[in-house]
């Protein structure tokens, strides 16, 4: 996804959020996504769109690697944050966050190495379905599924959380990583390394 599009599309807030009739109660808090020790020396945000293939590919070639030299070992935390193009994207982050801490980055997974199948559809409806089959994958229920997709209050403030963090940090591209507060952009698993082994000195 190249700054132009980002840059419009968070500027115009066009996010396709579903419309249902409940009202606002009190403000949701939506957390970070982490994996890692909440004590380790060095934290690597992570800013990616389930339906971004750069995204996909850095997590085919570069996040194995990463969690297994860097994060398992309690050398890295790692915060997975969300951000949204379009409605699939929104669906797709809701549909994980649908199965909790403990699933979150197992069906993470499945959206990206199966990224192609389920973007493809002749609408919503056909690219929901596509979701609730994976969801279904990772062991959760379609009502559970329905549930979550139906939570207005949660879509909206997934969204604006999206809005504050991305501005917050700069983010103009994904994937954008954030190492200790620095802006590093997007790298090879090499690049990535020499940068994390430099902050860890």
């Amino acid at each position: 996804m190249d700054r132009r599009t980002f840059t419009a599309l968070l500027g115009a807030s066009a996010v396709a959020t579903p419309t249902f009739a409940q009202e606002t109660k009190e403000p949701i808090i939506v957390p970070d996504m982490i994996q890692g020790s909440e004590d380790a020396p060095v934290t690597l945000y992570e800013y990616a769109s389930y339906t971004c293939p750069h995204c996909a590919t850095f997590h085919k070639n570069v996040y194995p690697s990463l969690r297994k030299n860097y994060i398992d070992t309690g050398k890295v935390k790692f915060v997975y944050r969300e951000v949204f193009f379009d409605g699939p994207g929104l669906w797709a982050a809701m549909v994980a966050r649908c199965g909790g801490d403990m699933r979150y980055f197992g069906i993470s997974k499945l959206l990206y190495e199966r990224q192609r199948e389920w973007t493809k559809g002749a609408g919503g409806a056909e690219i929901a379905q596509n979701l609730y089959k994976l969801g279904r994958i990772a062991g959760l229920e379609n009502e559970a599924m329905e549930a979550c997709l139906n939570d207005q209050d949660m879509a909206t403030a997934m969204v604006a959380k999206f809005q504050a963090d991305t501005k917050a940090d700069g983010v103009n591209s994904t994937p954008t990583l954030i190492l200790n507060g620095e802006n590093i952009g997007n790298m090879s698993y090499t690049d990535l390394a020499v940068k994390i082994d430099e902050a860890l000195k």
